[in-house]
């Protein structure tokens, strides 16, 4: 990575940027600067809203609907973008730029397999022809360390993991070798060896391509890793920007204090649990498959009333097929799933209205989870008539009660549809979507995971409160070890299908470990630039390349 300024790629004067709401302009970006030299990264970083995503378009001349830049100018490599005629714009966009967003699931043609997808620009370009792009993309994604490479290409999205698809799009946009990439919350899907692996390939191609980098996150110890510079944003505004190294030694601002203090929540340790006490969901060896082949072996544990199991674990490890199992969405092959004691039929299309009522799920990305043509209020009113069979204004105001609970004003959301609000806000209305059926047991899938860590700090407090108020029990599906930190009980360890330890969280966060947690536990990032290349030398992994790919499993 380097740091020349003679080498200036990409320049962005007084930009501002307004959005779009009833026929009023409102200002989301106020007076922003931002330079970038060839073979640079610069880390963008602030809670939700605060401009990131929008900053990181508007780099590539780009913006979202309902969104203009209205002054200000952007240069790509002495190229005024933002006046450059519509066929150069396709000559950069692609080829020269590229993007990785954060909803991998949402950015793939559902229609066309992922080889086909990753194809596409090469040969639009005249890069590469076909079958050269498809050759140098399984290289990529052996870089990347996707299974199989040779073959993974020729699924559909559907058919691979998030985080897989989270690989394969990075994999795409580093297709035409661009300039600049713009990388959107690239790991925020990725569990904590995979992100070191990912993390580690992308250093190594903006390294070896001299690539330019704007890398967005609400990751702190993330962007100590790939940053040479961090820009911090709040609501449109820059708060200060430095080197890596000071602004993590000596920031000056108040607001980025706050972001490194972060993360301080941390509920109390509980009593142990009453011996004998029926547990409210009991996982008892589970052993489950996709068509012929095995997935889960031998799974149990169980969750108690008012008690966070988490369950953690690598891409593929078994943590959200164990859940299918529970919802009753993939029929186990052998064992059983019971609730309070008594056997729940294994396919959901089995199960009564109340057994349907008692489980329930918040997902992971609330972007695609939440219907975008209904209101808020109709997305929690649905659950609402459907299990509790109200109607009219006892339904209008018991959706109102939810909202409250989740701490956002009915007057103000009940009529506004999801693209509306932001992630955050989203998520909580996932949980209210959840709370609408009065569950005894809700599974929470990664439900932080796409969130910045104030915001995720406060869906953290809000569910631990609706837990204390209402004796939830919750199966916490997670990567993040700082949260289950935070939240958990009991802590679960699956791979490859097999629980490999649990008890505790008092006893798992101390030694000794299985060799497997001990793997996650020094995966998991610190606020350090040199932890990540440190980590690598410590794994036997001298430099940043394929070897650490091929090394460090």
């Amino acid at each position: 990575m380097q740091d020349d300024t003679s080498r200036l790629l990409v320049e962005m004067r007084g930009i501002y940027m307004e959005g779009r709401s009833d026929e009023t302009w409102t200002p989301i970006i106020k007076g922003v600067d931002l330079t970038l030299n060839k073979g640079e990264v610069l880390g963008l970083i602030g809670e939700s809203g605060a401009g990131k995503s929008t900053l990181g378009l508007a780099a590539m001349g780009f913006t979202r609907d309902g969104v203009r830049i209205s002054q200000g100018s952007v240069h790509f490599d002495g190229i005024d973008v933002l006046r450059a005629s519509a066929q150069t714009k396709r000559q950069l966009l692609g080829k020269r730029i590229a993007y990785v967003a954060q909803s991998a699931a949402a950015s793939f043609n559902p229609a066309h397999k992922i080889i086909d997808q990753h194809t596409e620009a090469p040969v639009q370009h005249g890069v590469m022809s076909r079958s050269e792009s498809a050759k140098d993309g399984m290289e990529l994604y052996r870089k990347l360390r996707l299974p199989n490479p040779e073959e993974i290409g020729f699924r559909y999205p559907h058919q691979v993991s998030g985080g897989q698809l989270q690989r394969a799009m990075t994999a795409m946009a580093m297709a035409c070798r661009p300039d600049l990439i713009i990388f959107d919350e690239p790991t925020t899907a990725l569990d904590v060896t995979t992100q070191i692996e990912v993390l580690a390939s992308i250093r190594q191609i903006v390294d070896e391509f001299d690539t330019a980098a704007i890398y967005i996150t609400h990751d702190l110890a993330v962007v100590a890793q790939m940053a040479d510079r961090i820009k911090v944003l709040l609501k449109g505004d820059e708060v200060e920007e430095a080197d890596t190294r000071t602004m993590l030694a000596h920031p000056t601002q108040d607001y980025t204090k706050s972001l490194w203090a972060v993360r301080e929540f941390q509920r109390p340790a509980k009593p142990p649990v009453n011996t004998g006490a029926t547990p409210v969901i009991s996982v008892q060896n589970v052993t489950a498959a996709y068509g012929k082949i095995d997935v889960l072996h031998d799974v149990s544990f169980d969750i108690h009333e008012g008690r966070t199991v988490a369950v953690v674990g690598e891409s593929g490890s078994g943590k959200s097929t164990t859940a299918r199992c529970i919802t009753g969405l993939l029929p186990p092959r052998i064992g059983a799933i019971e609730l309070d004691g008594a056997a729940l039929p294994l396919d959901y299309r089995k199960r009564n209205k109340d057994q349907l009522r008692q489980v329930q799920m918040i997902y992971q990305m609330a972007d695609t989870a939440l219907n975008p043509r209904k209101s808020i209020g109709e997305i929690i009113g649905r659950p609402v008539q459907f299990y509790m069979g109200l109607t009219g204004k006892q339904k209008r105001k018991r959706v109102e009660e939810l909202l409250d609970e989740i701490e956002l004003p009915a007057d103000q959301y009940f009529d506004r549809l999801p693209s509306e609000l932001s992630g955050g806000q989203k998520q909580r209305i996932g949980i209210a979507r959840a709370l609408a059926a009065e569950p005894k047991f809700i599974i929470c899938d990664e439900v932080t995971s796409a969130l910045d860590q104030l915001v995720a700090e406060g869906i953290l407090r809000l569910l631990a409160r609706l837990q204390d108020d209402l004796k939830l029990s919750y199966m916490f599906i997670t990567h993040d070890l700082a949260t289950v930190r935070s939240i958990a009980d009991e802590v679960v360890v699956m791979k490859n299908g097999e629980v490999v330890e649990q008890g505790p969280k008092r006893d798992m966060f101390k030694p000794p470990h299985h060799a497997y947690t001990d793997l996650l536990l020094s995966s998991v990032p610190e606020m350090d630039p040199d932890w990540l290349t440190n980590l690598l030398k410590e794994r036997g992994v001298d430099n940043i390349g394929d070897a650490a790919v091929e090394k460090m499993s």
